[in-house]
Parts: structure tokens; C-alpha cells; sequence
């Protein structure tokens, strides 16, 4: 009986206790993040350049906001004869486009991105890195394990004694990264599979041509987000370093990366 009783006590004190127990999440050094992608379409008329900078700093991983980055000077330095292209903020706060003359890079120039912000410059070079057309898109029968994947089939022709890198956008916030090793020269063709459905929609898939070192940026940005919904370009909480150093205090560096593409693009229909 004296048994039953102390289990019973024991019983109603673990009962009551209850208290919310508070785990405190490590908080990192607040960063700048500059998104600063662009694409070329040179095949297209008239010629078509997309992209601007986008300024953030990072959060704690369950914060809800990320906050906008304003009042920042932005510009971009053709570093062969020193021209420069001055951003200003859109209608869309802490993003930067040109000003007033078209941003429209060359291939063999490099060029130079200035951020200062907080009294600090951040800088990053590029050079434009070419790619080669999409030659057709297919909607395919296959699926994958679940049953309910929708299929499409991409084309393409990779250009011959060039190491090429690539990124296939396509769309909906959905990356693939690619490298010729395998098929350098060759027309090759690989099937993508969409998860959700698609049918019937209209959908845009593009291939950038991008350097050995986004290249290797990018996979690791693809693999962290597991393509789980949201752009992995927005810098996910834990990323690696991008290609922008902090010149007036190395040690705050910032995260995300500067990027010029020449990019072309097939529009297609998902059918049922």
C-alpha cells in the first residue's frame, strides 16, 4: 500500500510539471547579403538585360522578417576603361537597378561591384560567361516513385572545346546545376521532374551560363534548400561564401554572391 501511494505522488508531481522550457538559439553576427544577379539575352530583340542588387541582412533563423537593406550607394565599374553605372533604389525597397543607362556587359571585361553601407565598402568582380540556346522542350511520360511527377525533356547543345558551366532555371524557384565533363560538344538531353502538378501551366526554363566557382556556390545553395519552396538565391540561414569581400573590415564579410550570365529561355506549356 505504501508502495502504491509514493508512485502515486510521484505520478501527480511529474503531472505538474509542466512548465514551458525555453531553448535559446544561437544568434550570429547580423550580415550584409547582396544578391546581385543578372541576365543577358543576347538572342533575343531587342536585347534584354534582367537583374539588379538586392540588399538584406541576415536574421535568426525563426524570424519571420528579413530586413530591407535602404539608403545604401550601389554602382558597378567596367574596370577596362573605368565607366560607371550608378543603381538606385527601385519602387521595390532594397533593390538597386541602373539609374538611368542600361547595364548591358561584355564577354572578356570584368567587372566590378561596389556596395558601401554602415560606412563600410563590399566588393566583387564577375565577367559575363556565355551560354548556349535551349533546342527544344518535351513534355515526357515517365514518372518518379510517387506516381504523380510530371516529366519534361530538355535539349540542348553544348558548345565544343569550352568548358562550359550551366544553371537551369526552371522556374517556379526550381534550380538544377550542370557541367559539360560528360557531354562536352554534344547534343545532350536530360528530363527534369516537377513534384506538384503543373498541368496546364505556362512555365519559363532557362539555362545560365555560369563559372566553375557559382557553379560549386550554387549546388551547395540547391542542396540546402532541397528545392523545398523558396529561392535558394535568397541566401538560406547557413550558406557558404559568395564572391563579395568586405574591404574596410574583412572580417564582417557578406554573404551572397555577384553573378553576370548570358542566359536564353523556352517558353512551354505543361499539358494534362
Amino acid at each position: 500500500m505504501k508502495k502504491i501511494i509514493y508512485l502515486l505522488v510521484i505520478f501527480f508531481i511529474f503531472l505538474n510539471c509542466e512548465d514551458v522550457i525555453e531553448v535559446d538559439t544561437p544568434i550570429g553576427t547580423s550580415r550584409l547579403v547582396i544578391d546581385a544577379s543578372f541576365e543577358l539575352y543576347l538572342n533575343e530583340t531587342p536585347i534584354t538585360m534582367e537583374g539588379g542588387v538586392k540588399l538584406t541582412l541576415s536574421a535568426p533563423f525563426f524570424d519571420k522578417e528579413t530586413p530591407i537593406v535602404s539608403n545604401a550607394t550601389v554602382f558597378i565599374t567596367n574596370l577596362t576603361d573605368n565607366s560607371i553605372i550608378n543603381f538606385t533604389e527601385s519602387g521595390k525597397t532594397g533593390y538597386y537597378t541602373p539609374n538611368s543607362i542600361r547595364f548591358i556587359p561584355e564577354f572578356n571585361t570584368t567587372y566590378q561591384l561596389s556596395v558601401i553601407y554602415d560606412n563600410e565598402t563590399y566588393l566583387a568582380t564577375a565577367q559575363l560567361i556565355p551560354t548556349v540556346p535551349i533546342d527544344n522542350v518535351e513534355q515526357g511520360d515517365n514518372t518518379l516513385l510517387e506516381g504523380n511527377e510530371t516529366e519534361v525533356v530538355i535539349y540542348f547543345t553544348d558548345k565544343r572545346n569550352r568548358d562550359d558551366f550551366y544553371l537551369f532555371d526552371f522556374d517556379f524557384s526550381l534550380f538544377l546545376a550542370s557541367e559539360d565533363r560528360f557531354y562536352q560538344g554534344k547534343t545532350f538531353n536530360f528530363s527534369y521532374f516537377y513534384k506538384d502538378m503543373v498541368n496546364n501551366r505556362d512555365v519559363t526554363i532557362k539555362i545560365l551560363g555560369i563559372d566553375k566557382r557559382y557553379y560549386n556556390y550554387s549546388n551547395l545553395l540547391i542542396e540546402q534548400s532541397e528545392q523545398g519552396g523558396g529561392n535558394p538565391f535568397q541566401t538560406p540561414p547557413a550558406v557558404p561564401r559568395g564572391n563579395i569581400i568586405n574591404t574596410s573590415n574583412p572580417s564582417k564579410y557578406a554573404l551572397g554572391y555577384f553573378n553576370l550570365s548570358e542566359a536564353n529561355r523556352f517558353e512551354f506549356t505543361i499539358k494534362k
